[in-house]
């Protein structure tokens, strides 16, 4: 209070220099007539006008036409006038000073006020692209305090929730500033209480005229505008999270439900075709048939065959679930790309077996980390899907080469190719060619699960095919 006390004292003190160092130089240097000097001192209240007010401008006018009448109209030295003409000029003076102060300072006033609803819409602007950035809805309630401080400059900020009776604030020191208890009553009242004095401000948040909480502001200097418009962004902000969050689960529901059906439908389908061979061998050895030894083991080597493929769809099954659940572990250890080729082309002999394979690998291509079982498993994919679609008796080309820090296995085929629009699609759970799926049995797990196995690695699966030609799978892994 001293400090705008001293400011002003020493503005008054100003406006009295500036007046008189203007009678000193008219009066002792430049001799000119007195309206020159009058539009002089008119001019210096203008502008003292528009720099410091009407108050001012008011103290200097008066000062001004004191020394306009001592120095400049006669009888010089005396606070009279000989010539009524001359009054008529000094009031006129006066006059025009005051009202162009007044004018001034409107429009300071009003220049003022545009700044400021101006700054304040930027902030609100900022405020608004602040909550725009988060859907959750945990985040943004412990967020919207913390932008409401850095947007608006004010010292301390605390929301409170009718929906979940909490109270989330700007640091441990709104708490004393900003009660919980006056929070929770202007929610309930839905009407704001702007303490100016203490710079202490609370809005209800309101949807429409519904009132789903209260923010509180200390040190706060905003319009009554600016904060009911804070009050209903962060509503707004809080509605939107809110039914984005339930949009989310509903999605994700529904999505789980899906994926489930298919994966019983898809997994009941293949079950199928090994169960009946199993049950069909079981009861041809349990009969009562007198069977050659080669006739039994051809049908146990059924039984053992099957079996492996129904553990093999079980394990399928049971790795999209990990892989969904973010819960598959690997074992990454340096490999060369040539020991995860070599074990899946020998783990995939019964698939290859129409089919010769075709393997290029360079001796000098350096190590990967990877985990060795999990890539061979991948390589395995897209090896059996290779013999699956491809012609008997054509041939099936493995490569693999050093290209930009990466190594890229290719897996090459002679089959029916992908369309470019399934070219994504196929590497999606359960997805099967529209072509083929009801022509070759599987479950569309295979290339999900390789996508998910090459991107845990750091690397990247995808396709390149020509319709009628054959396609290229290929995958690449960063270089250790």
């Amino acid at each position: 209070m001293k400090r705008r006390t001293d400011n002003q004292i020493l503005r008054f003190a100003l406006a009295s220099v500036v007046v008189l160092g203007i009678i000193f130089v008219y009066f002792n240097w430049l001799h000119v007539n007195p309206t020159t000097v009058g539009f002089t001192f008119l001019l210096a209240i203008l502008l003292i006008s528009a720099l410091w007010g009407l108050r001012y401008a008011i103290f200097m006018a008066i000062l001004a036409a004191l020394g306009y009448n001592y120095f400049f109209l006669p009888p010089l030295f005396r606070f009279t006038i000989a010539d009524p003409q001359n009054w008529v000029a000094l009031f006129a003076f006066l006059f025009t000073a005051v009202v162009a102060s007044e004018l001034s300072e409107r429009a300071r006033r009003e220049a003022l006020q545009s700044n400021l609803r101006r700054h304040e819409v930027e902030r609100l602007y900022e405020f608004t692209q602040r909550l725009l950035v988060s859907d959750n809805i945990f985040e943004l309630l412990n967020a919207i305090p913390n932008y409401i401080v850095e947007s608006f400059a004010v010292a301390s900020a605390a929301m409170f929730l009718e929906s979940k009776q909490e109270t989330y604030l700007f640091d441990s020191s709104s708490h004393s500033l900003l009660l919980t208890e006056q929070l929770r009553a202007i929610s309930a009242r839905g009407e704001p209480v702007l303490d100016r004095e203490r710079s202490i401000c609370f809005m209800p948040l309101r949807m429409g005229v519904r009132s789903v909480g209260s923010i509180g502001l200390a040190g706060c200097d905003l319009s009554r505008e600016t904060l009911e418009a804070i009050g209903s962004l962060a509503a707004i902000a809080i509605e939107r999270a809110n039914t984005a969050e339930k949009l989310t689960k509903t999605e994700a529901a529904r999505e789980s439900d899906r994926l489930r059906s298919v994966l019983l439908d898809s997994v009941t389908h293949e079950f199928r075709t090994p169960l009946t061979a199993i049950k069909a061998s079981a009861e041809t050895l349990l009969s009562e048939v007198e069977l050659e030894e080669p006739q039994r083991k051809e049908l146990l080597t059924v039984i053992n065959e099957e079996s492996d493929r129904l553990n093999r769809l079980v394990g399928e099954a049971a790795e999209v679930a990990q892989l969904g659940s973010g819960q598959l572990e690997l074992h990454l250890e340096p490999h060369h790309i040539r020991e995860a080729i070599d074990t899946a082309i020998h783990e995939s002999r019964q698939a290859l077996q129409r089919h010769p394979v075709q393997a290029n690998i360079p001796e000098n291509l350096p190590l990967v980390r990877m985990d060795l079982i999990r890539l061979t498993e991948v390589i395995v994919h897209l090896l059996e899907n290779a013999g699956k679609y491809s012609p008997p008796d054509t041939s099936i080309h493995v490569t693999a080469e050093l290209r930009d820090s990466e190594i890229v296995t290719s897996v090459t085929d002679h089959g029916q190719g992908v369309d470019d629009i399934e070219q994504e699609m196929i590497f999606e759970k359960f997805y099967r060619g529209r072509n083929q799926r009801m022509v070759v049995q599987g479950t569309g797990m295979g290339l999900a699960i390789a996508k998910a196995i090459v991107e845990l690695h750091g690397g990247r699966i995808g396709v390149t095919s020509q319709p009628g030609r054959g396609s290229v799978f290929y995958f690449s892994l960063p270089v250790s």
